[in-house]
């Protein structure tokens, strides 16, 4: 008796029997993850490679930059711990930069839980003008604003355009939308069911948000007090139409001498504002893991 075969017309066994196991993968050649790695490493290079010839000019000997330069120095450091206007104006931007990220924190938070927590009319218009200044130009912003103030002063019969009070107030709208952006990314992870789970238990509003919200955000808040004290410190343009005499940070005070001298000593003042920053992050990224939220 003959047998009959199960296997259908035109389709051979070696079709039938499927490997079951994962796909194999083709191996990378060692030359590729080398030329990727070689890559990064470049791409790294051109980022920090401005900050690392501003270090290294801040050590040149000669007044006037030469290369290669006849020999180093810290004369520069000496000439600017000296220069009376960069400590002044270090003072003003410090004190600035605190005010304006701690208002601008406080803001940039409540108006993030207020945009992500609840439906109102011109929620969404609300939103773009509070993130204007990340796409507005900073001279524009800092003309705008200096106008404003003026309309402002006689209104209101008080001075505005030279004031501290006056450079904090446009130096918070500047740091609110940074805020913005690092909180609000934060809340869409954040599950809901928690502050849920919390107000069935008994907690009150304020007390979910003191309890539970607020704890959880905490590595993007840091960041944002962070982000926002580098951004006010740093900023020139829309500061420039708002100083006074007696107020003018340092951005401001380094363009002035650069108005009447061109030797290493920006270099220097700069390299040392980019070692105070870079420490400042490093040590924040000590206690609240900066790359959890950026």
């Amino acid at each position: 008796m003959t047998q009959t075969s199960m296997e259908p017309s035109g389709v051979t066994g070696d079709v039938l029997r499927r490997p079951t196991g994962s796909p194999r993968r083709v191996p990378v050649a060692a030359w590729t993850k080398w030329a990727v790695r070689a890559g990064i490493a470049l791409i790294y290079l051109f980022m920090l490679s401005p900050l690392i010839f501003v270090v290294w000019l801040s050590f040149f000997k000669d007044a006037i930059i030469t290369f290669p330069p006849s020999g180093y120095t810290v004369s520069w450091y000496v000439n600017a711990w000296r220069n009376a206007a960069f400590a002044n104006g270090f003072l003003l931007s410090l004190q600035l930069a605190a005010c304006a990220a701690i208002g601008g924190v406080i803001l940039g938070v409540a108006a993030s839980l207020a945009l992500a927590r609840y439906r109102f009319p011109g929620r969404r218009t609300l939103g773009n003008v509070l993130l204007l200044p990340l796409v507005v130009p900073g001279i524009v912003a800092g003309i705008a604003t200096y106008l404003f103030y003026l309309r402002a002063e006689n209104a209101l019969d008080m001075d505005i355009v030279g004031t501290f009070g006056g450079l904090v107030i446009a130096h918070i709208c500047l740091t609110i939308p940074w805020t913005m952006r690092l909180v609000g990314a934060s809340l869409a992870q954040i599950d809901g069911t928690i502050e849920e789970a919390a107000r069935n238990l008994g907690a009150g509003p304020w007390r979910t948000l003191w309890r539970v919200t607020l704890p959880m955000l905490r590595p993007a808040i840091v960041a944002a007090v962070l982000f926002s004290f580098i951004v006010s410190f740093e900023n020139l343009e829309l500061t420039l139409p708002l100083v006074g005499p007696g107020k003018t940070t340092l951005p401001i005070a380094i363009m002035q001498y650069l108005e009447f001298n061109l030797d290493p000593t920006i270099a220097a003042v700069s390299a040392a504002q980019i070692v105070l920053l870079g420490i400042v992050m490093l040590i924040t990224d000590r206690f609240v893991k900066l790359s959890q939220v950026i």
